[in-house]
């Protein structure tokens, strides 16, 4: 008490407000009618610890007791082989403390990964290894804290891919590169798959591949026996969370299909975790709907989870950003910058109590 004493006196006589001091608090739980209830939370770029807090009580209180967080490997081994884990630390320790289950999604390469001028999603199959080090160091780092890790994300997409062209063998031979190393560092450890893109791409095309094609060559490929569960992103576009799937079609269920795919290729017993999903309510955005839609259309999601015996949870995009993103994505999230929540939050509040 001392030290803090001294170190407001000395930020008053320097005429600088003194920092906030943050601490965990009390352990909370989450009370909700759907345990399967969750959402993305986007806390990477959020450099105050209080906000991070904040959000994560707000997620608590919406009464949704599943997140998901990006945590970037170059963020966290900017230097080969030195690891800092105080964000880290501070994003899971306080979602812990609210009684939230953390899924943590791993990418982004560091400088010292990758080739000169090449994106942050490139990563050569020769530094494969180095990945699955930082993943082991990660499973073992937040060992009894943190038991889902995402790999990758969306790597049907050439972009999310480092532009070197979809490739479901060689994102099969990364997950071969880091399931048992991970296994290794922390038994415990669930590795999730796919995280892949819902996406109409026509066979041959250079830009992305159909998640359900992609899904089917992993298989091919020999992926059932480098994962645990499934990762995938389910969008409802204009669609009702209750469209019928179709290949042909972006909408809710089309989860249904990969549910399928997962079944036909002996893979049942597996489950499948929603960790990107949801409405748009965009005035202008082609694929948005109203705001009493997107309502109505969140609701119902939460609900067929509950029903599908083989999913796990459902995250959807994205609970809050640090800072407006100046575009149609600030119509998903659930709260402002701000801390404004807006009538989706508290209709979704009302349903899960």
């Amino acid at each position: 008490m001392a030290r803090l004493l001294a170190l407001a006196a000395l930020f008053l006589a320097l005429g600088a407000p003194p920092p906030i001091l943050v601490t965990l608090g009390p352990q909370q739980t989450v009370q909700t009618i759907n345990v399967k209830m969750g959402v993305h939370t986007r806390l990477t770029d959020e450099v105050e610890e209080w906000k991070i807090k904040k959000t994560l009580e707000m997620v608590r209180a919406m009464s949704a007791p599943w997140i998901v967080d990006y945590f970037p490997w170059g963020y966290i081994e900017a230097t080969e082989g030195q690891y800092d884990w105080s964000h880290a630390d501070q994003v899971v320790d306080h979602a812990q403390r609210q009684g939230l289950t953390m899924i943590a999604r791993l990418g982004f390469v560091p400088n010292w990964a990758r080739p000169k001028d090449s994106t942050i999603n490139y990563l050569d199959e020769s530094r494969y290894a180095y990945f699955a080090q930082f993943v082991a160091a990660f499973a073992e780092h937040f060992k009894g804290r943190v038991r889902y890790l995402v790999i990758w994300n969306e790597p049907n997409l050439n972009f999310e891919w480092g532009y070197r062209g979809v490739d479901a063998a060689g994102y099969t031979r990364l997950l071969q590169a880091v399931y048992a190393r991970a296994k290794q560092a922390n038994p415990d450890i669930q590795i999730l798959a796919g995280a892949l893109a819902p996406t109409l791409a026509t066979p041959g095309s250079t830009d992305a591949m159909s998640d359900l094609e992609y899904l089917q060559k992993m298989y091919d490929a020999g992926a059932r026996d480098y994962f645990d569960a499934l990762s995938a992103h389910a969008y409802g576009w204009q669609d009702s969370a209750d469209a019928p799937p179709a290949p042909q079609r972006v909408n809710f269920r089309r989860t249904e299909l990969l549910r399928d795919i997962m079944v036909q290729n002996g893979d049942a017993a597996k489950k499948i975790l929603i960790t990107e999903g949801g409405w748009n309510d965009h005035p202008r955005w082609t694929k948005a709907v109203s705001p009493a839609q997107r309502i109505e259309y969140t609701l119902r999601a939460y609900d067929l989870a509950r029903q599908w015996e083989w999913l796990d949870a459902i995250a959807l995009w994205a609970f809050r950003y640090p800072f407006p993103a100046q575009t149609y994505q600030d119509y998903f999230t659930f709260v402002t910058p701000e801390f404004d929540a807006k009538p989706i939050y508290f209709e979704v509040q009302k349903y899960a109590r």
